[in-house]
């Protein structure tokens, strides 16, 4: 009787829970996306470099991402179903310290402890969220991160309207942001508790596709797998960073159309976003990685060459077919690592922070030594390592079949 619950309630979607954890992600990038939103602030109320600048942003980047496989690791021998709402907390304490510290250390420390918070909170709360979604991984994984997409799109507008008129002390407002995300994970908390009684002794479902592969297959497609991720997330950089000044550069357009512009290509991302995951449980995480990727090269290679408007609709475009490759790259590498699912998150979450900032440092320092023009030649050739998808075993004919 038991296990025949158990079943059930491995096959079942509970939307709540996922909607849930969706919203703490919103408000946990919510919070991340303030700190490049106040650089022009502090670098001129302290007097910072540059080179100070870039060192604040490395610390961030690196506490977010190079620890992430580690707490998923941990979290996956370990299950600690209040780790997130204590998570939160660190991120809470980080954000006040960041409204109240007056020196370069005190700022890089405070950065350094919200993205110790980011840290644990990505890949449990991507394992939780695969714990939720029953049949319907893929789109699981598409609600949890279209939350995470909204936060980083909210963020520097509520940093605009609060941060910048008040003052780097209002940055405080954002702790109520912390806590309520930690009141709303502790919740969570209490189902994962519940789930974790229930499921101790069949928590593991392995592939048989998977099964059968080599542990070298499985390493090569994990490589091929970050491969993929690569060339969406410098693309990612190159077109969040610098698609604006594009605009403005190639059109003359001003800064506020070049934003809305901005706005309309991540509104297209977050919508794509949902969608592709659905369409990976229905059509399989392999072809949406093909059509996500490689699919998009055709758009994003006119981008550089067209009229303004077309330039805008190409943006849209590409911005929509290439935002749902993440969530099927993350549910095929734990399907190939099925009982490592926090660490592998941990990776794919991490290599996102990490390759979003060198991205965007590199296509900076390329642009200062050719041109803006030039970047956006470079950058949107890379959607044509999609190609590499073609490498990837196919695992999920045998799944549908099981």
């Amino acid at each position: 009787m038991d296990d025949t619950m158990t079943e059930k309630d491995r096959e079942r979607t509970v939307f709540t829970i996922l909607i849930a954890i969706s919203f703490a992600h919103m408000l946990n990038d919510m919070m991340q996306s303030v700190i490049p939103s106040i650089y022009p602030l502090i670098k001129e109320k302290y007097g910072f470099t540059f080179g100070q600048i870039g060192v604040i942003t490395f610390v961030f980047q690196m506490t977010s991402s190079i620890l992430q496989p580690l707490v998923g690791r941990y979290a996956d021998r370990h299950p600690q179903p209040f780790s997130l709402s204590v998570g939160m907390l660190f991120t809470l304490a980080g954000i006040l310290l960041l409204s109240f510290a007056d020196s370069f250390t005190l700022i890089a420390l405070s950065v350094s402890v919200i993205g110790l918070g980011s840290s644990i909170f990505h890949p449990e709360s991507s394992r939780m969220a695969q714990m939720a979604a029953g049949r319907r991984k893929g789109l699981a994984q598409s609600i949890f991160q279209v939350g995470g997409n909204g936060g980083s799109a909210i963020g520097p507008l509520l940093a605009a309207v609060v941060v910048i008129p008040l003052g780097q002390h209002a940055i405080a407002w954002f702790a109520i942001a912390a806590l309520v995300a930690s009141a709303t994970l502790f919740k969570v908390g209490q189902w994962y508790r519940g789930v974790l009684v229930h499921r101790t002794k069949r928590q593991i479902v392995v592939n048989p596709a998977v099964a059968a592969l080599s542990r070298h297959a499985v390493h090569k497609a994990l490589f091929l797998l970050c491969v993929l991720t690569f060339s969406k997330y410098f693309f990612m950089a190159s077109m969040t960073s610098y698609f604006t000044f594009f605009l403005i550069d190639r059109f003359g357009v001003d800064i506020q159309v070049s934003q809305l512009c901005l706005f309309g290509f991540l509104g297209a991302v977050a919508l794509g976003t949902v969608v592709g995951g659905g369409f990976g449980d229905r059509y399989g995480r392999k072809r949406v990685i093909w059509v996500s990727i490689l699919g998009a090269a055709p758009f994003a290679l006119l981008l550089p060459y067209v009229g303004f408007y077309a330039t805008i609709g190409l943006a849209v475009i590409v911005g929509f077919v290439i935002s749902s490759a993440f969530s099927a790259i993350l549910v095929y590498a734990t399907e190939l690592k099925p009982g490592n699912v926090g660490m592998v998150a941990g990776i794919f979450f991490g290599l996102n922070f990490g390759l979003g900032g060198i991205g965007s440092a590199f296509f900076g320092w390329l642009a200062d030594r050719t041109s803006i023009e030039f970047v956006f030649q470079i950058s949107t050739l890379l959607p044509l390592l999609g190609i590499f998808t073609g490498f990837l075993p196919d695992i999920e004919p045998s799944r549908r079949k099981a």
